[in-house]
């Protein structure tokens, strides 16, 4: 994983992340590079999940608005992906 990339958006993502889930320890953010815009696909624990996502996704739109405003930061544009 390519920390120096968004490294400021993979920390901010990472934290937000396990301070939602049952599981913290479970938590992974990959960076993915392979397509047009650099993605950092977030998996966590057996049925963490939907507690990420949240009611009508409302609070993975909200993680995705913070991280993006994080990797501003890093001059990047990214996106989000929630992995099963």
């Amino acid at each position: 994983m390519s920390d120096e990339f968004a490294g400021t958006a993979v920390a901010v993502l990472t934290h937000i992340v396990k301070s939602i889930v049952d599981d913290p320890d479970a938590v992974t953010v990959e960076v993915d590079e392979s397509g047009n815009r650099p993605a950092l696909n977030v998996r966590v624990g057996d049925g963490d999940l939907g507690r990420v996502i949240g009611r009508r996704g409302r609070t993975a739109a909200s993680i995705r608005t913070v991280t993006r405003a994080a990797a501003s930061k890093d001059d990047v544009e990214i996106d989000i992906e929630f992995l099963d």
